[in-house]
């Protein structure tokens, strides 16, 4: 069972972390571009597709050392840690990208500003990526991508406070009834970049991206880190 478990040292700023590595965004409106990923432990939002079930739970019994989460390449395992500011801010220093993506598991559970205005005081531009089910607590500037997860098992809402702070929608579709939706629920919000990504690199759910982007002027994001086969 999964605890609600706390930093060690209760004076510090620190995110439970599950992996860091450098790579290339593959999705959206930076896809392409070289960056490093912070990936966080945790999530209550249930998506049944989700890749990246590893992060849900953060339990006591997966907590390891730092070395260990350094060590990872790229094993999808439930292991993570706490990192305090300043390891975070090492390890982004020692890539060489200059962009920052904050993922999970739920970023947005966290208090991300402290974190985010230190990368950001050392030349990173930060992207971050959440379900909009928690009220994004990042900087002026941080480059925020909502995925809207609405109805999932989890139960949670996807909120007004993380819609209207979208630099970009990015939206999972598997059948005609996910763009439906995106359409009624995201029309509010006109002007915002919103991308169509197929589930599973699907033949049908990307036919029906292609042609829901041709109808509304969306785009379609594939998921090209796929496609050649890096993280």
């Amino acid at each position: 069972m999964q605890r609600d478990l706390q930093p060690v040292t209760v004076n510090s700023i620190a995110y439970p972390v599950n992996e860091t590595f450098e790579s290339l965004q593959g999705e959206g409106s930076f896809t392409g571009t070289p960056a490093v990923f912070i990936r966080l432990q945790g999530c209550d939002v249930g998506c049944p597709w989700c890749d990246t079930k590893h992060t849900w739970r953060r339990d006591i019994d997966a907590m390891v050392s730092m070395e260990v989460i350094n060590a990872k390449t790229g094993e999808a395992v439930e292991t993570w840690t706490w990192f305090d500011l300043q390891s975070v801010a090492r390890i982004v220093g020692s890539t060489r990208a200059r962009h920052v993506v904050i993922t999970g598991g739920e970023p947005c559970q966290f208090d991300l500003r402290p974190l985010i205005a230190l990368l950001e005081a050392q030349g990173c531009r930060v992207q971050v990526e959440t379900s909009g089910t928690y009220a994004p607590q990042v900087s002026p500037t941080t480059f925020l991508t909502v995925s809207p997860k609405w109805h999932m098992p989890g139960g949670r809402a996807v909120l007004d406070a993380a819609l209207s702070r979208a630099d970009e929608f990015k939206v999972p579709v598997g059948r005609q009834a996910d763009i439906d939706r995106a359409r009624d629920r995201l029309a509010p919000f006109d002007g915002v970049a919103l991308w169509l990504q197929p589930l599973s690199q699907s033949p049908t759910a990307t036919a029906l991206c292609i042609e829901a982007a041709q109808r509304y002027g969306w785009r379609v994001s594939l998921q090209t880190h796929k496609f050649i086969s890096i993280r």
